[in-house]
């Protein structure tokens, strides 16, 4: 039971200051990263054929298990 005293308690540890300078070699690297990264997400990543489309010849002479 507590007769009106407080608990003692620990004092919080200083608080740091994250680094304000970068090298530039870091900081070109990401964003070549970041537009690489861009790019490869695009809408032309997921177009397999050209305008044009698929232009070979289809296969419709021998009958299929599904087509029989």
């Amino acid at each position: 039971m507590c007769m009106g005293s407080k608990p003692s308690v620990p004092s919080a540890p200083d608080v740091q200051a994250a680094p304000q300078a970068q090298d530039d070699a870091v900081v070109s690297a990401r964003d070549d990263e970041e537009r690489r990264r861009r790019a490869a997400a695009g809408r032309a990543s997921t177009l397999l054929t050209g305008s044009q489309g698929d232009t070979s010849k289809a296969n419709t002479s021998n009958k299929t298990l599904l087509g029989q």
